[in-house]
């Protein structure tokens, strides 16, 4: 079988990570990651940058595939726009001629699901919503330049993984916490609105997503990606509280950003006392995101069948997921 190179942009993230991961494991792929930061096995390269893109690129083996899970945060979503269609841009633009499909990672933005309550479950045939919306326009960048190669938009939900230092990591938000609420003898409690409490949510493993990602690439169009379970945190919050050993008391909206400010100092101590890995700083980066999806006192989930339909059938159940990445941050000595 004839092998394949991948570019990954996005390589440190979450996303990008367990991504690079599964397709070495898979075997026929040759890798390259591609990120801003850089880092080990990574390639540093600017994606703002057409001419540092350009030349990053023509020193790299020619991709016949580029997966994109790169992201620039901005202030406003208008602000998101330039830079994050800018980026897709430049790196399309350097691909070498040989590029057999771009893979784009998306979400449920597409939908309006970061404005308020939209319709569920969310369909790829559903209607768009008022721009701005940077996934949109990366969308229709694609459709406009594909012809010699093929495209896919992956749509998952909140995504569980183990990536330290990203801004987007909903377990980790967890984890810490109760450990932290362990650490000062406190019960866990729901930190969000109370409607959220008993909303529908869905998630989507890391490691299913790579898989569907890489899945996608025998296909064109968009496909939502999710475990294949619903939840409601009033019934998923205690177990997860369990597994730390904790009792729960009654939620109580709090911000984590800002309660959790103050606690570089008793993490240092915690770490020096469980031999713990990871600094504050790298455990600390998704507060916001956390106060974000414990904000949603609306239903978030979408339709799936659209993927099954093509021949995508993985499932993952989510409290499972939860313990099995609880159980790798604990091995890894992120959390005691």
């Amino acid at each position: 079988m004839e092998r394949k190179t991948a570019w990954v942009a996005g390589a440190n993230g979450i996303i990008g990570k367990n991504l690079i991961e599964h397709l070495r494991a898979a075997g026929g792929w040759d890798v390259v990651g591609l990120s801003r930061r850089g880092g080990t096995g990574t390639v540093a390269v600017d994606l703002l940058d057409p001419a540092d893109t350009r030349a990053k690129a023509g020193s790299l083996q020619p991709a016949t595939h580029l997966f994109y899970a790169a992201y620039q945060d901005k202030p406003t979503w208008a602000e998101l726009v330039p830079p994050n269609l800018a980026m897709l841009a430049n790196l399309v633009d350097a691909a070498p001629p040989g590029l057999e499909h771009v893979s784009l990672m998306q979400g449920y933005k597409v939908y309006g699901a970061h404005l308020g309550p939209f319709k569920t479950p969310a369909r790829e045939t559903d209607a768009g919503h008022m721009p701005p919306e940077f996934n949109v326009d990366q969308q229709q960048f694609l459709e406009r330049r594909a012809g010699s190669w093929t495209w896919s938009a992956i749509r998952p939900s909140v995504v569980g993984g183990t990536a330290l230092g990203n801004p987007m990591n909903l377990a980790l938000v967890i984890a810490v916490y109760a450990s932290i609420s362990k650490e000062l003898g406190l019960p866990l409690r729901f930190p969000g609105k109370p409607g959220a409490y008993d909303s529908l949510l869905e998630m989507t493993d890391a490691g299913l997503l790579a898989s569907a990602t890489v899945w996608a690439t025998g296909h064109q169009g968009a496909f939502n990606i999710a475990n294949g379970d619903l939840f409601r945190w009033r019934e998923l919050w205690p177990k997860l509280a369990a597994y730390f050993g904790l009792e729960v008391a009654p939620p109580l909206r709090m911000s984590l950003a800002d309660v959790m400010a103050d606690k570089g100092p008793l993490w240092t101590t915690m770490a020096g006392r469980h031999g713990l890995s990871a600094s504050y700083a790298e455990v600390s980066a998704s507060w916001a995101f956390g106060d974000f999806v414990f904000g949603w006192d609306y239903d978030m989930f979408a339709d799936t069948s659209k993927a099954r339909r093509a021949g995508f059938h993985e499932y993952v159940e989510t409290e499972q997921m939860f313990y099995r990445l609880f159980d790798e941050f604990r091995k890894a000595r992120v959390i005691p």
